[in-house]
């Protein structure tokens, strides 16, 4: 450690949301595996791009006004 660095050095300083994370990894170990596992379910999905553009182009165009008649159409 430099000179500069051993007058400067602060306290080891730990948020309390940094000591709260702590203390709950150390109560539950398994708990990354379990935000993994969880995430994997929802969001870690292999996309199928060839499948995706098929089923855009197979999309039928929906009218400007879906609850029935166009009030601004006349009869």
């Amino acid at each position: 450690m430099s000179f500069l660095q051993r007058i400067f050095r602060r306290p080891d300083y730990r948020s309390d949301v940094t000591q709260f994370i702590d203390q709950l990894k150390a109560e539950k170990p398994d708990l990354e595996a379990q935000q993994r596992a969880g995430r994997a379910l929802l969001w870690d999905k292999h996309v199928d791009r060839e499948a995706s553009a098929e089923w855009q182009q197979a999309g039928v165009p929906q009218k400007p006004y879906v609850y029935g008649d166009d009030p601004r159409q006349p009869r």
